[in-house]
């Protein structure tokens, strides 16, 4: 009987033979629909108690406002990276897999407490559960960044096959959540709408892709012109959208030219981790990336406290705020006093549904 990767393995070479026309639309997509359901047995945790499970190193407790997590080939930099930036001690040296298991250090900055794990260098085929793959990409679809560090000699290579093996793992770097509701139902057959013209997909392909997940009553309704692989993103349902900046390390080993280029392209930092150089830039673009905000607590009577904001989510309200500090604040909540850009005075008395800006200063007041 053939095994999982066996399995993905035939239909990847059927999916390869097979020309891309109207034709094979149908049939494309139903292979793609049985490959996800195939990836998601593999990367689904073992029931039994054998091998394959979490190891040593890889139950690290979230701790902090945010977790950043250091994705990469074995060698290329993240052990020193993770020592430099943190001062946490993780082991490294000129040969591979010198990190065995996950290092977590803690970075304080703008007053905020975010954890950086080093995770072990992964493998072509770690979606495929090859080396520690499952743990160490399991591990990073928790993170609320992830940082993927590649050696500056090998930047399109090794960035392409990272990606490939994070994709096939369910995590969506850099993207939104597709513009496609999808919604069970139990007759009624399929309900096919869009609101924008489709060229991608047609009422066709997405009856043979919910056929091969056994669905054959369902409303789907496209709102923007999304392809049939983000259809089944949204069927499956298990997929993780993390923001991701590709860290260019040892770049004192490359000419000026190159830096020259590398610099124009998207989502990109260059740094040195041995040499220390471009740090600061990485810690203000992974701050950007992290979406925080920064909100100052003032006492009655009292001036503000700088030295110690409340970490919050953009967009968050003063609802957020007070759980943040003690869910009891809501029961005697009355009203808050906001300073800053959410409001269009100084002190300007809020309701609990107020959104707030980052640096604003708020004061709650009780019953």
């Amino acid at each position: 009987m053939a095994t999982i990767v066996q399995k993905i393995e035939e239909i990847e070479k059927e999916m390869a033979r097979t020309q891309k026309n109207k034709a094979t639309a149908n049939h494309l997509g139903m292979l793609k629909a049985k490959l996800a359901k195939l990836r998601r047995e593999l990367i689904a945790p073992p029931k039994s108690g054998g091998g394959g499970g979490g190891g040593d190193g890889f139950e690290v407790r979230k701790t902090g406002d945010a977790r950043i997590g250091l994705v990469g080939f074995p060698s290329v930099g993240k052990s020193t990276l993770l020592t430099k930036v943190t001062g946490t001690f993780s082991e490294a040296g000129a040969y591979e897999f010198t990190t065995l298991t996950a290092v977590p250090g803690i970075i304080r900055y703008n007053g905020a407490k975010l954890q950086m794990i080093d995770l072990p260098g992964i493998i072509e085929g770690a979606k495929d559960g090859k080396g520690r793959g499952r743990q160490v990409i399991a591990m990073a679809r928790t993170c609320n960044v992830i940082l993927i560090v590649i050696d500056a000699l090998n930047n399109m290579k090794h960035k392409r096959l990272i990606e490939h093996e994070l994709e096939g793992f369910g995590i969506r770097l850099n993207k939104q959540p597709p513009p496609i509701t999808f919604k069970r139902k139990d007759k009624g057959g399929l309900n096919f709408t869009h609101t924008v013209p489709l060229s991608h997909v047609d009422r066709d392909m997405v009856k043979s892709v919910l056929y091969e997940y056994k669905i054959h009553c369902a409303d789907v309704c496209f709102r923007g012109d999304c392809t049939i692989d983000e259809l089944i993103d949204v069927v499956e349902g298990n997929r993780v959208y993390v923001p991701c900046i590709y860290v260019l390390n040892k770049i004192d080993q490359i000419t000026m030219e190159e830096l020259e280029i590398f610099s124009r392209l998207e989502h990109h930092v260059m740094i040195s981790a041995y040499m220390e150089w471009n740090l600061d830039e990485l810690l203000e673009t992974i701050w950007d990336y992290l979406d925080l905000i920064r909100i100052y607590t003032k006492p009655k009577g009292q001036i503000p406290d700088y030295n110690a904001p409340v970490i919050l989510r953009r967009d968050a309200t003063i609802e957020d705020f007070c759980n943040r500090i003690h869910k009891s604040l809501l029961k005697n909540f009355r009203y808050a006093l906001v300073w800053g850009k959410s409001v269009k005075y100084s002190p300007q008395k809020v309701s609990k549904n107020h959104v707030l800006i980052d640096e604003d200063i708020c004061q709650i007041v009780k019953k």
